[in-house]
């Protein structure tokens, strides 16, 4: 019998006492609570008059297809058919979530780049603008529109670095604040240099009497050897060499291992210095280019700006003593002060006379207000910072002035050219002393004194140590290294920490290291 209400057969079938009518429970049940009445005869209808029927369980025929195998395997398809698509439309789901989840990581990782680069403006602005707030006194008040425009238009034109009508760039010069700030350091140091006593430290004569090669480090490419500048980090014990390769290395000495390769120059590097504590590196090359690069995490350096102020090769790069400003010479015959946080040159002074040539070789005074040059002239001058004026000029010297250092306490000022090293009494503007170590063929490359004025090291095709002494007293050497002559001449001497040992960079791409054991073991004859 079949339900009613469905036409089939119930699962819990019960009847009506008023109709005998057949419905399946759950469907009746609900319809009296919807209507209240029977929904064949439309008479009133209510549980009480629904009756249960005990009846045997009821087994549903298997349909149609299950009855024979081939209906069997009709089904089976169906399901497979069903499945795999299934399983299309969920690859084709985890293809379009993959598209999406690399779209998102670029839009991400562009994202971080931006803001990368963002930083990085914000940061060179932020440096722009305190270098013209430098430049500005902000004391100043502008009384009207016309004066707020004018600070507005200097200041504009300091971070712009403009051209003037004649085509060249309008330095925006060394200003009152950046002078006062000279000479403040100025101050400081001379007072200090007053008190200053010999390092306890410091090497002995008799130990320096004893130095020996401790290490040869090739650094520099073999195709074009040679080590043309070099400087030394006292503070960290690391060494930095320019090369003829066009690159610049720092070594770090203790570990005897090289932590930095500067690569980017197109030509030889001439010249090399660490500013900022050892935060930055300059590099002068004969690409007419100056480059600073700025020291991160792991002792590794990058790439920071390039300076493209002149139009010769670049020999010389000196840093001030207050760590703000530097100065590059070149060839080109022109020095330039820079403000190293920016990379501004604030100035350009050109050199007039005939006989300059250009320069070979620069190095600010210990008190950091007097400039010194060396010419390819064989002239030596001696410049006001403040003024940008020659005040002094010295000759004498046979070639290009290959270097200049000038001693810790201010007094003395050494030169090496072709004819060996003069030394000149900065007080009395004169030369007091000539050392001619080698023969009229061999110049003498490179001239240092040592961090306490101690010691004065020259260097060409052997390498020689000097006892500083007085104007009237004999300099007396007291210990010349071996002939290089056979590897490669001596182009740049450095003393370490302390005179404790002295670092040597020659023609042959070796950085040399002489000094004392540090175990005390035998030396080396």
């Amino acid at each position: 019998m079949n339900c009613s209400i469905s036409g089939e057969v119930p699962e819990e079938p019960v009847v009506s006492k008023s109709s005998g009518l057949l419905f399946e429970k759950r469907l009746i049940e609900r319809h009296i609570s919807d209507y209240g009445k029977c929904p064949i005869t439309g008479e009133p209808l209510t549980m009480d008059d629904i009756v249960p029927i005990n009846s045997g369980k009821i087994v549903k025929p298997r349909p149609v297809q299950a009855a024979s195998i081939p209906g069997m395997l009709g089904m089976f398809q169906i399901e497979w058919d069903g499945l795999m698509l299934s399983n299309f439309a969920l690859e084709q789901q985890l293809h379009t979530a993959r598209q999406e989840l690399s779209h998102a990581l670029y839009q991400h990782d562009a994202a971080c780049r931006v803001i990368a680069r963002l930083k990085k403006e914000r940061d060179e602005a932020r440096a722009m603008l305190t270098h013209a707030e430098r430049q500005i006194p902000m004391s100043v008040e502008a009384p009207d529109a016309a004066n707020a425009a004018a600070v507005s238009n200097g200041k504009r034109a300091l971070e712009d670095d403009v051209m003037g009508p004649d085509g060249k760039r309008i330095r925006p010069g060394i200003s009152s604040s950046i002078i006062s700030e000279l000479t403040d350091c100025n101050a400081v140091l001379s007072q200090q240099r007053k008190k200053r006593q010999i390092p306890a430290m410091l090497a002995p004569i008799d130990a320096v009497e004893r130095y020996t090669q401790l290490t040869v480090n090739p650094l520099h490419r073999t195709n074009k050897p040679g080590i043309l500048s070099m400087d030394i980090l006292h503070s960290k014990d690391i060494i930095a060499t320019a090369g003829v390769d066009a690159n610049a290395v720092i070594f770090d000495r203790p570990s005897g291992q090289v932590v930095s390769s500067l690569s980017g120059h197109s030509k030889k590097v001439t010249s090399v210095k660490f500013a900022a504590e050892g935060e930055l590196v300059i590099t002068g090359s004969a690409d007419k280019t100056v480059r600073l690069w700025q020291g991160s995490e792991g002792g590794s350096f990058d790439f920071k700006h390039i300076l493209k102020d002149h139009t010769a090769e670049v020999q010389a790069v000196t840093v001030h003593a207050t760590n703000y400003y530097f100065v590059t010479a070149s060839l080109d015959s022109t020095w330039c002060f820079y403000d190293l946080a920016s990379g501004l040159c604030l100035t350009q002074v050109q050199d007039t006379s005939e006989a300059s040539e250009g320069y070979t070789s620069a190095a600010f005074h210990p008190d950091g207000l007097i400039l010194g040059t060396g010419t390819a002239g064989s002239i030596v001058k001696i410049w006001d910072v403040k003024s940008q004026t020659n005040v002094a000029r010295f000759d004498g010297h046979v070639g290009a002035v290959n270097a200049i250092s000038f001693s810790e306490n201010g007094y003395f000022l050494a030169t090496a050219a072709q004819d060996g090293v003069k030394l000149w009494d900065l007080r009395r503007l004169k030369n007091f002393r000539t050392i001619t170590p080698y023969d009229e063929n061999t110049p003498t490359q490179s001239v240092e004194f040592d961090h306490s004025g101690n010691y004065l090291a020259l260097g060409g095709s052997d390498i020689r140590v000097y006892q500083v002494a007085n104007v009237k007293s004999e300099w007396n050497c007291i210990k010349t290294f071996p002939d290089l002559s056979g590897t490669g001449k001596a182009t740049s001497v450095k003393f370490g920490p302390d005179a404790k040992y002295l670092a040597v960079g020659s023609m042959d791409r070796n950085l040399r290291i002489f000094g004392l054991p540090e175990d005390g073991g035998p030396l080396e004859s």
